[in-house]
């Protein structure tokens, strides 16, 4: 079987996965590297299709928007439109949310498109389901290590109990921390929370767009945002601006040499982010190459 994946991709650091990477600094000097995977350009639906006509695929792995890539956010009827040729094709669409699950894009899930229900996103009339969810990172409210693996019966029953595991899996209080997070992400709507805060972020960021030369786009979803410098992927520009952002009291990560992310807590004010947007302003504004 093979399973197709979109280049910029990340999905972790085992081997497996670093073996569909194209990131030098994930893949380099590891090994043996997996066979049976397809790589296609992300959000390239023709490519997807062409791809899928193989028929010995068996599943897309795809993040709704691409986090270590630098918040690449792909057309927003791609998930749709990816999920729908799966369907044709008898290929399961696996969902990697690690990292845009649980309300950081202003949705419950980022599959759920433009839905803002916050809990109950099957209602959302652009949410599109995949076979697979994987979970993670934000899944315990950050105060425990757990993901998740979420499908029907029809593709979990496949594995019978007690066929496949770990010796950490299923932990039950890994269980109950995810259930209370995830009340904690509902009853206080951070989903809409965070929608309402990233579209106050990206509007705030595209007026400072409008006073330098040194960014030139932001783009994002909720809050999970990034800032495209003017300078080239092998440079240390993002680095330098971080250093400097740091210095100024705001944290940051620099994705490549060009690309800064922000990723604030779900639960940030709007007084704390547009502090936050000060620093970045007169960080930008002050910095010389």
């Amino acid at each position: 079987g093979i399973i197709v994946v979109c280049e910029g991709n990340f999905h972790g650091r085992t081997t497996t996965i670093i073996s569909f990477s194209d990131d030098p600094d994930a893949r380099n000097n590891f090994g043996p590297y997996t066979s049976g995977f397809v790589t296609v350009p992300y959000n390239d639906i023709a490519a997807l299709n062409f791809a899928l006509m193989n028929e010995n695929v068996v599943g897309f792995l795809v993040e709704p928007i691409q986090g270590e890539a630098g918040v690449n956010t792909p057309d927003a009827n791609f998930i749709a439109e990816a999920a729908a040729l799966c369907k044709e094709r008898n290929v399961l669409l696996i969902a990697d949310e690690v990292q845009t699950g649980i309300a950081r894009t202003g949705s419950l899930l980022a599959v759920c498109g433009d839905c803002s229900c916050g809990n109950t996103c099957e209602r959302g009339a652009t949410y599109t389901k995949p076979d697979l969810l994987i979970l993670g990172k934000a899944l315990s409210g950050g105060v425990y290590p757990v993901s998740a693996v979420l499908a029907d019966d029809p593709v979990m029953e496949v594995i019978k109990p007690g066929q496949h595991g770990s010796t950490f899996g299923g932990n039950p209080i890994a269980a109950e921390v995810a259930m209370a997070a995830l009340e904690v992400v509902k009853e206080e709507g951070l989903a809409p929370h965070a929608r309402a805060m990233g579209e106050h972020f990206r509007a705030e960021m595209n007026k400072i767009i409008g006073e330098t030369t040194l960014v030139t786009k932001v783009r994002g979803k909720g809050l999970l945002n990034a800032i495209i410098i003017n300078d080239t992927p092998d440079s240390s520009t993002a680095w330098n601006i971080c250093v400097a952002l740091k210095e100024n009291g705001l944290l940051a990560k620099p994705t490549h040499g060009n690309i800064i992310r922000f990723a604030p807590p779900l639960v940030m004010t709007k007084d704390q982010l547009d502090e936050c947007i000060a620093i970045i302003r007169t960080t930008l504004l002050n910095f010389k190459k």
